[in-house]
């Protein structure tokens, strides 16, 4: 597997311990529905989350909780500026945890 820039798995730098606990609290939403969706993704990443992956998500928590939402349950797809290739994988990933 090969990662946006073209490298392998063990040489995507991962989030150092502080911005990881910075994104888990920023990703504690309004909504249970969002929160629960977020703590199954971050269960299965277990901490090993990229800076380009936290990118994408940032950009998703800029979103209002019923955005956020719409997106996830696919009720909507990204547009705009939001749809960039990693944003749209990420709302992927979302989708299937």
């Amino acid at each position: 597997m090969v990662d946006d820039a073209g490298t392998a798995p063990s040489e995507v730098p991962l989030l150092d311990a502080t911005r990881l606990r910075r994104f888990a609290w920023r990703t504690r939403r309004g909504l249970l529905e969002n929160d629960l969706v977020f703590e199954r993704f971050l269960a299965a990443r277990q901490g090993r989350i990229s800076e380009s992956e936290a990118d994408a998500l940032d950009s998703l928590l800029d979103l209002t909780d019923p955005e956020l939402l719409d997106l996830i349950l696919a009720r909507t797809e990204p547009s705009g500026t939001l749809a960039t290739p990693a944003v749209v994988r990420m709302v992927g990933i979302l989708r299937s945890v």
